[in-house]
Parts: C-alpha cells; sequence; structure tokens
C-alpha cells in the first residue's frame, strides 16, 4: 500500500465551518472577519476586551536541518492536537509559508501526514494576502524613494547609499543585483539595486513584531532606508510614506484563524525565514493564543540555533513573554546525517553514526536548558525504519544531560501519535523556570555576537571583516548599541560553514557587514555568504504542481 501524499490526506478530511472553530477558540462572532467559509481574520481588539489570563508558552524548536528532514511543524501540530485529545483548551500558532520555497526546494509549511494545518492549498498558497500586502508596502516605500530623488532630492539622499531593496515573493536569482532608472531622464534616475525575497523584507519583521496597528506605523515610521551625502540616516518617515504604507496593512496585521485536521484552532500568521530574519510567528498571533488558549503551542524556524535564539532573544525580550517549556524535535535519521551518513544510506541500523551525529542533538538541549534555563523535552519524530536500539542510545545520552525523550508518531497517527509528548508537557509547564537571555541589552554589539558564538553556536570567537568594523563604529555613533542582534547565518551548521556538521568545535564566524533594521529593533548580522534572495534548484517543485478542469490543485507535497 503506497502512502498517500500531505495534500492527498488534507483533501480527504472535510474542514470544520470556521465558525465553529473560532467557538471552539472563545472567539465571538464580533471579533471574526470571514475568508470564506475555512479561514478568517481576527479583530485585535478582542486582545484588550478580553480579561482571561494568558496561558503557558510552548515553543517547539529542533536540531540543525539536513536533507532528511526533522518534521518541526509536523510536532508541533501534532502536539496541539495531542493536548486537545487529553482534554487540554490548546491553540497552535505557527508562520505562514513563503511562496519562494514551496515552488522551490523546502516545499510548504503545513505540517505533514497526519498533523496538517487546513486549507493546506491555500495556506501554502496566497492564503488572505498577508504577503501581498508586506510586498506592496515595501515596494511602495522603494517606488517613494527613487521619486523623491528624481523630484529633486529635497532630502539629499545619497543613490549610493540607499540600503532598502524592492522584494517579490519568489525564489529569484536573477534580481538579486540590478541597475534601474535606465532609459533617459524621464524614467527616473539610474542606480544598483536588488531585490530581496518578501520574507526579508524589514516590513515582515515589523509586522511580526508589531503589538498594534500604532506601533506598526511608528516602527514603519522609524525604517532606515539610506543615508544622505553627509552620511546621516533617512527614514521611512522622512519620505512620508509611513502612514501609506501602515494603510496596506491594515488587514495584514490582524492573525489568521484555521484549524488543524482534528479542529484544533490554529493561527497562521506572519513568516520572516530564521536564517536571515528573526523566524517566528506575529507577536499578536502569540499574544492571541495565549490570551485564549490555556496552553500556545508555536514554532521558531530552521535549529534551535536559529530559531529558538531570536525566539527567545528578540521576540520573547521584545515582547514581554516567558516560555514554560521547549520541545526540540529530532529524528534518527537526520542525526544519522549530521554523524557523516549520506542519504542513501540513512534507512539502515547504524549506531555508530548515530553516535557521531548525536553531539549536535545534546548541544541545542544544553543551550536550552543551561543557557536559557528552560525545561525541555526531546521529541523523537520516530520513522518505520528507526530500531529499538538506536532509540535506546538517544534517550541514554539525553538522560545524561537530565533530559527526557518522547517518541511521537504525528505524522502517521496525528494527535494519538502526540499524546504522550502532550503529557510530558504539562507535566513541565508546570515547573518553575528562570528564563534568562543569552546576552544583556546593555552589552556591546561585539559582545552580543560573541556571547551567541560561544554560548549558543559553540565557537571560539568572532572575526569582524573591515567592512563590519566600519559598520559598527557607524551604528554606535547612531546610538543603536543597546538593540538585541539578529544574525544571519547558514541554517546547515552551527558554524557559518554549511559543511560543518553535527557539533563543530574551534571554529570562528565571520561577521561580513551589519545592517540596522531600525524599525523592528534589531541589529542583522550577515555572515557566511547567506543570500536575501534564494535561487531556484535543477528542479524546482513548481515542475510537479498542477490543477484540474474542477480547479483541485495536486502536486503540492
Amino acid at each position: 500500500m503506497g502512502y498517500k501524499s500531505d495534500i492527498e490526506i488534507a483533501q480527504s478530511v472535510k474542514p470544520q465551518h470556521i465558525l465553529t472553530i473560532a467557538e471552539r477558540a472563545g472567539v465571538e462572532q464580533k471579533y471574526i472577519e470571514q475568508y470564506g467559509n475555512y479561514k478568517a481574520k481576527i479583530d485585535l481588539s478582542i486582545l484588550k476586551e478580553s480579561d482571561r489570563k494568558y496561558g503557558k508558552l510552548v515553543l517547539v524548536t529542533a536540531i540543525t536541518p539536513t536533507p532528511a528532514g526533522e518534521g518541526k511543524t509536523t510536532t508541533t501540530i501534532g502536539l496541539a492536537d495531542g493536548l486537545k485529545r487529553i482534554g487540554k483548551n490548546v491553540i497552535v500558532a505557527l508562520r505562514e509559508p513563503s511562496l519562494g520555497p514551496v515552488f522551490g526546494v523546502k516545499g510548504g509549511a503545513a505540517g505533514g501526514g497526519y498533523a496538517q494545518v487546513i486549507p493546506m492549498e491555500d495556506i501554502n498558497l496566497h492564503f488572505t494576502g498577508d504577503f501581498h500586502a508586506i510586498g506592496a508596502a515595501n515596494n511602495l516605500l522603494a517606488a517613494m524613494i527613487d521619486n523623491h530623488i528624481y523630484q529633486g532630492n529635497a532630502l539629499n539622499i545619497d543613490p549610493r547609499k540607499i540600503t532598502w531593496k524592492r522584494c517579490v515573493d519568489m525564489n529569484d536569482r536573477q534580481l538579486r543585483f540590478v541597475v534601474d532608472g535606465l532609459g533617459g531622464k524621464v524614467n527616473g534616475v539610474p542606480r544598483e539595486d536588488g531585490y530581496d525575497i518578501t520574507v526579508a523584507s524589514e516590513i515582515m519583521a515589523v509586522l511580526c513584531l508589531a503589538t498594534s496597528i500604532t506601533d506598526l506605523k511608528e516602527k514603519i515610521k522609524n525604517i532606515i532606508i539610506g543615508y544622505t551625502y553627509d552620511d546621516k540616516p533617512v527614514t521611512a518617515g522622512d519620505i512620508k510614506a509611513h502612514g501609506a504604507m501602515t494603510a496596506l496593512l491594515k488587514d495584514a496585521i490582524k492573525p489568521n484563524l484555521v484549524q488543524t485536521l482534528e479542529g484544533t484552532p490554529a493561527f497562521v500568521h506572519g513568516g520572516p525565514f530564521a536564517n536571515i530574519a528573526h523566524g517566528c510567528n506575529s507577536v499578536m498571533a502569540t499574544k492571541l493564543a495565549l490570551k485564549l488558549g490555556d496552553y500556545a503551542i508555536t514554532e521558531a524556524g530552521f535549529g534551535a540555533d536559529l530559531g529558538a535564539e531570536k525566539f527567545l532573544d528578540i521576540k520573547c525580550r521584545k515582547a514581554n513573554l516567558k516560555p514554560s517549556a521547549v520541545v526540540i524535535v529530532a529524528t534518527i535519521r537526520a542525526l544519522k546525517m549530521h554523524g557523516g551518513l549520506p542519504k542513501t544510506e540513512l534507512n539502515n541500523e547504524n549506531l555508530d553514526a548515530l553516535e557521531k551525529g548525536l553531539p549536535n542533538l545534546l548541544r541545542h538541549v544544553n543551550n536550552i536548558k543551561n543557557v536559557y534555563k528552560l525545561p525541555s523535552v526531546v521529541a523523537v519524530n520516530r520513522f518505520p525504519t528507526d530500531t529499538d536500539q538506536e532509540i535506546q542510545l538517544v534517550i541514554e545520552k539525553c538522560k545524561e544531560l537530565g533530559v527526557k525523550v518522547v517518541l511521537s508518531t504525528v505524522w502517521a497517527d496525528g494527535g494519538k501519535g502526540g499524546e504522550e509528548l502532550a503529557k510530558e508537557v504539562v507535566k513541565l509547564c508546570e515547573q518553575d523556570n528562570d528564563f534568562t537571555f543569552s546576552y544583556d541589552e546593555q552589552d556591546s554589539i561585539e559582545q552580543k555576537i560573541e556571547k551567541i558564538t560561544t554560548k549558543i553556536y559553540g565557537g571560539d570567537g568572532v572575526i569582524f571583516s573591515d567592512e563590519a568594523k566600519k559598520q559598527l563604529k557607524v551604528l554606535e555613533g547612531l546610538g543603536f548599541s543597546n538593540l538585541p542582534v539578529c544574525v544571519a547565518k547558514t541554517q546547515y551548521s552551527f558554524s557559518d560553514d554549511m559543511t560543518k556538521l553535527g557539533a563543530p568545535e574551534n571554529f570562528k564566524i565571520t561577521v561580513r557587514s551589519l545592517k540596522i533594521s531600525a524599525g523592528a529593533g534589531f541589529i542583522v548580522v550577515l555572515t557566511g555568504n547567506i543570500m536575501t534572495m534564494p535561487g531556484l534548484p535543477k528542479v524546482p517543485a513548481a515542475e510537479k504542481i498542477d490543477v484540474d478542469q474542477n480547479g483541485v490543485i495536486s502536486g503540492l507535497f
């Protein structure tokens, strides 16, 4: 019997009406803005008007990703369904997928198997139009900047020092570097330019960190778009673009309500990448999940060195959130890859490769437990090829660190396969914790980057390029030293070299350049050769996607 694809499973389940899901989540009809029968936006006034106390916040993170797959979103959804099955009031809060990876190599981000959020086709494609609104706001600002220069440049902007890029939500390497404004005087001022993918836009980060529409407008106003000929920063507020940009985002800031295959309420809202941005869903969706549920389950992108670090050091710090527990997802297959086994040999038992790969998991576990001081559990996303001996080895190694391992079979069994994990999470949430950040706001920019490198990545130190050293001085001079740092780094290694698997030691991180996201309120630290505009692979996933005469989509995973 062949396995059903994710989309076949999703299409075999009849979704419940969104008003039924809203009622289950405790949302009154006056706060609901329906987008058809299975999607809705929730009005933000509910946060002020509800007198419910916040529930417990649970973060799901993972080991360093490999091509073998870890199943973090699948586990997040399965855990929420598991909690619902054991009688808990639970809401899940996830990120929205970007179109680029959906058509590229990574695939969608709506979970998998019997642990998915639906309607998965909508969520993975246009959904409620949030990303289109973010792209429009980003590009309105770009158009207004170049128009300002064309119309006489009253602000004295140096076209060579414009840092604001245009964006499109597609993997399109052709657009990384462009020259625009060509074709003579009437067609603008020629300059070098470039595109980011929409999820890398500062507007995405701003939307995900905003706490209200007024706060959103204020953050947009503060965005630095470039510098004058005498190196003074120019903001979106100086361009007078912030009001119109916020108008484009007035609906996009409202969290989207959908459901899991088992009818658990789910907020899917916002989605910056975790390797080039802060990688968490919106503060508004997380707070709404905390306000409505006794348990709010959320995830952060890629491995714990990226997503969890940014969730804890940036999002929790800015939104004043305190997690109650952390789930670290691992697969035996991925750990064997970290131990040097090729993808073709992962189905065979290999305790030697597993033992060599385990330090990756153990470093992530140690970081959560001993740096951030949070209660945690390891969820092993079980595959049919995993042997009892392999699982026993993982259990023993985690036990040495005082962390329990729970097997999860949510991909195959849905919420039922997440019940044991759910019970352990409930237990962890009852413990007191001394949640601590990995660095202090008062630390210098250099100290912050060094602390993340040594405490979280396990490196020896940081090398700053000459360009980065110059930018450090500029940022300090502009008074930005007290902001958190958002490290843009490969997701495939603790180091900035994607080929160093497992838990590498004796390495330094090289900081190529620094960029201020003054609207979002953090400093982006670019390491290695991180791209803010991905490209498509040799065979893009788009080649397999189709739609029939009834409008039914196929090939979307």
